[in-house]
């Protein structure tokens, strides 16, 4: 996977605000306005969450929270620890614990209150290219892990067919990395699918070319 598209141009993006009506919260509309954004404004009301985080587009959406607000009941009932799109967190008091909420909730970018307009570009520019950062980095982390877990099987498989068809483990690795390309499966999924037949755990027209190996 390359590395994430720099955004700079946030037109056509929607900002979904959370916060309180109020001053600052029409000076940054106004600002977002004439960035090319449309703005939703969501009032919260009694407790959180006042917003489905998982519905979310995530390349259309950008969610700017008051961090005075109850974050963790967010946190800890609606993202995980990267949530779906860019959050930007409005500070007013810089309590560690409202801090403490932001960071949980995922935001990659910062506002500080009383909000002045030229301001916001720079916390929508750093929100969105660090959420887009971390999600290629989770989904690279992932794919690892994956593979990771998937060598168990690929060294199941060389053993059972070293047993099997008397093969040693280069012979048996090759066999094995050959029947993987002509099925244009991954190697360790095409293992996994091997082990797992029953009832032996190479099909039927693998087993001549492996025995001609």
């Amino acid at each position: 996977m390359t590395n994430p598209r720099l955004i700079q141009n946030f037109s056509g993006a929607q900002a979904l605000l959370i916060a309180p009506p109020g001053t600052a919260t029409e000076v940054l509309a106004g600002t977002l306005l004439k960035l090319g954004l449309t703005v939703a404004s969501v009032v919260p009301a009694g407790e959180a969450p006042w917003l489905d985080f998982e519905s979310l587009d995530p390349e259309r959406h950008i969610v700017i929270v008051d961090g005075d607000l109850p974050l963790p009941g967010i946190a800890a009932s609606a993202v995980s620890d990267l949530p779906p799109v860019p959050v930007v967190g409005l500070v007013g008091a810089e309590a560690p614990s409202r801090l403490k909420g932001l960071l949980q909730l995922g935001a990659t970018g910062l506002l500080r209150k009383p909000i002045h307009g030229a301001s916001v570009y720079a916390a929508l520019f750093l929100a969105v290219n660090e959420h887009n950062r971390r999600r290629v980095l989770e989904e690279r982390l992932a794919r690892h892990e994956e593979r990771r877990r998937g060598r168990r099987h690929v060294v199941k498989a060389i053993l059972r067919l070293m047993q099997e068809h008397g093969l040693d483990d280069d012979a048996a690795y090759e066999a094995l990395r050959r029947e993987a390309m002509r099925a244009r499966q991954p190697l360790e999924a095409y293992c996994e699918a091997l082990i797992r037949t029953r009832p032996s755990p190479v099909a039927p027209t693998v087993a001549p070319r492996l025995a001609r190996s």
